[in-house]
C-alpha cells in the first residue's frame, strides 16, 4: 500500500513581496497545525519577531499579517515529497514535486531576495527550480542562511539570528518594518 506524500502550503505573498524566505517542506507539527513553522521549538517566528515587531507567540494571522506588512513572502521548494518525520534527511529525493516557481515569479514580480531556510532548501532550488526558470534568476539575489530548525542545534541561536537579521534588514528601507530592531 502506497502512502500519501506529505503536502505543502499555499505561499503567503502579497502581490508587492519583494523578499522570499522558502524553507524545504513544512514538517510533521507544522501540517498537523496548517501553519509555516508550527514547531514551537523552530527559531522561526521568534527570528520574524525581531524584524517585524509581531510577537512571535502572536495568533498564526497577525504572524503572516506581519510578514506581508513587511513585504516579505513565505513558500517551500517543495510541493509534494514521502518523508518519514520531519527531518530533511529523510526526504526521499526522487519523490520530491517542486512548487511552480516560474508561476510564482510572475505573479510577484518585485521579488528581488530569496533566503534559503537551511541548506536543504537552497540546493532543492538551485536543482530543481533553476534549470526551469530560464533566465529570471540573476535578478534575484539568493541567499543561504542557517536553519532555524531545532534540529540545527549545533549553530548558536546568537549566530543564527544575526545571520538572518543582515539578509532581512539589508532591503530597501521602504519596508514598512518595526524601528526597535535587535542589533545583531
Amino acid at each position: 500500500m502506497s502512502r500519501a506524500p506529505s503536502t505543502g502550503f499555499e505561499p503567503i505573498a502579497a502581490i508587492d513581496a519583494r523578499l522570499l524566505i522558502l524553507g524545504s517542506l513544512p514538517g510533521q507539527r507544522s501540517l498537523e497545525l496548517q501553519q509555516y513553522y508550527g514547531q514551537p521549538r523552530n527559531a522561526f517566528w521568534g527570528i520574524i519577531a525581531s524584524i517585524t515587531g509581531v510577537a512571535a507567540d502572536a495568533a498564526y494571522e497577525a504572524r503572516t499579517a506581519g510578514l506581508l506588512a513587511a513585504r516579505i513572502a513565505l513558500w517551500d521548494v517543495i510541493a509534494a515529497a514521502h518523508r518519514e518525520g520531519s527531518l530533511d534527511s529523510r526526504i526521499e529525493r526522487d519523490s520530491v514535486r517542486v512548487n511552480d516557481f516560474e508561476r510564482f515569479f510572475a505573479r510577484h514580480p518585485q521579488i528581488e531576495r530569496v533566503l534559503f531556510n537551511g541548506k536543504t532548501a537552497e540546493a532543492l532550488y538551485r536543482r530543481h527550480v533553476l534549470p526551469v526558470l530560464k533566465g529570471r534568476e540573476p535578478a534575484i539575489e539568493l541567499i543561504p542562511l542557517p536553519s532555524t530548525s531545532p534540529a540545527n542545534a549545533a549553530a548558536p541561536m546568537a549566530a543564527r539570528r544575526a545571520a538572518w537579521q543582515r539578509a532581512i534588514l539589508a532591503m530597501p528601507t521602504d519596508l514598512p518594518m518595526t524601528q526597535n530592531r535587535a542589533t545583531p
